[in-house]
């Protein structure tokens, strides 16, 4: 089992700039990659970002390419999501998850919900205009 705990969310004008933080734990030898997630109110939950854990290669959704960047310590066992110009759309529950499969490197692949085999809890991402 892979434990996963995310923190960093907060209240943050529009424009401004949030670092999100995911700890893992437990079986982390497992993980080929960790991604972000997030869900707003009503809608389902999107894919945001995925980083390969061993080669560091990333996939990112349309939406916060050039605005998010994911990264990782591999030391700490924690994954990173940089989020500058925050835009009200933004706001959601943002979530780590972890995929004991193979990393590949399309959007299309690595952007699926069903391949993350580990979830957290959440962290709540509130951008006002």
């Amino acid at each position: 089992q892979v434990q996963l705990v995310e923190s960093g969310g907060g209240l943050v004008q529009a424009g401004g700039s949030l670092r999100l933080s995911c700890a893992a734990s437990g079986r982390t030898f497992t993980i080929y990659a960790m991604g972000w997630f997030r869900q707003a109110p009503g809608k389902e939950r999107e894919f945001v970002a995925t980083i390969n854990w061993s080669g560091g290669n990333t996939v990112y959704a349309d939406s916060v390419k050039g605005r998010f960047t994911i990264s990782r310590d591999n030391a700490k066992n924690t994954v990173y999501l940089q989020m500058i110009s925050l835009k009200p759309e933004d706001t959601a529950v943002y979530y780590c998850a972890a995929d004991k499969s193979p990393f590949i490197p399309v959007l299309d692949v690595a952007g699926r919900r069903e391949r993350y085999d580990y979830w957290g809890q959440g962290t709540q991402v509130t951008v006002s205009s």
